[in-house]
């Protein structure tokens, strides 16, 4: 089967039907619909009946059901069950294809993920069902720029291998990418209780990896890029007419305390935050 999608901004624009979360503790009738459903899994380990071949699925694990396709869930162990992700949809046309059908390498209906392909999935599917539970201006079509983001990545990891473009280098800008959310994350809640094992948390990766990359991009480790954050922004404050106490201001930015705080501006500027303060005004 020939697995190269040729897209066009005219080929590819879905409706979206449905995004849902579901606990696999019973099993569903053999059924098939009039549009694709996508499951992913988001944790946990079942197994499913599709076309009348049995597939063990796994944390990161898709099924894809086009029009038609019989499925069903097999429950496997009710006191772990299988957290799933469902998301249906049609009016899209895919080149090389019948339309409202994606098709998978060696005909299966089953798609592994690599580490990689499944922390961004589940970014999206979370963001996706987050969407879904407001009331905000354009959630659908926010949730349809998510579903296309969701559908590319599967589309662009069953296609055939593409000639490497010259002068472009993934891994670089990949991590140009996750450093760029993380001084985004950092600029945003730098007076907040920050971790490095937080941060790692939140963007799916291990704190050994975000310090590596981090440190390749900017020269310096995200906590001593957090201290200049917080103690710039010290200076601001003290530079200012504000009437704040010096452990007020450390509170503000981040600092529980006030000896700590002073001890890393002195370190950092060579004077006291209370000498700063005294030396800038008395400019003034």
């Amino acid at each position: 089967m020939d697995c190269r999608f040729d897209l066009t901004y005219h080929d590819f624009n879905p409706t979206v039907l449905f995004v849902s979360k579901s606990t696999m503790n019973r099993e569903s009738r053999y059924h098939d619909h009039d549009f694709t459903e996508i499951t992913y899994i988001l944790s946990g380990k079942g197994q499913y009946l599709v076309e009348g071949i049995t597939y063990n699925v796994k944390a990161g694990d898709l099924i894809i059901c086009n029009a038609g396709i019989h499925h069903h869930n097999i429950v496997t162990n009710e006191k772990e069950p299988t957290v799933e992700f469902f998301v249906g949809f049609t009016d899209y046309h895919l080149k090389e294809l019948p339309p409202n059908t994606i098709n998978l390498k060696d005909h299966s209906y089953l798609l592994h993920t690599d580490t990689e392909l499944r922390q961004n999935l589940t970014k999206l599917c979370y963001a996706m069902l987050a969407e879904n539970e407001t009331n905000q201006v354009g959630k659908y079509f926010m949730l349809k720029a998510y579903l296309i983001q969701f559908l590319l990545l599967i589309i662009r990891q069953n296609a055939e291998p593409q000639p490497k473009q010259e002068g472009y280098n993934f891994d670089t800008h990949y991590k140009s990418y996750v450093v760029n959310q993380i001084i985004t994350y950092l600029d945003t809640h730098y007076n907040e209780k920050i971790s490095l094992d937080r941060i790692a948390q939140n963007m799916y990766l291990s704190p050994v990896y975000i310090s590596k990359i981090f440190k390749e991009e900017t020269g310096e480790s995200p906590i001593n890029y957090l201290i200049k954050i917080r103690l710039e922004k010290a200076k601001d404050i003290l530079a200012s007419s504000n009437p704040d106490s010096i452990k007020k201001i450390a509170n503000d930015v981040g600092y529980e305390d006030a000896y700590h705080f002073s001890k890393l501006f002195k370190k950092y500027y060579g004077i006291s935050p209370l000498y700063y303060r005294k030396k800038t005004r008395h400019s003034e």
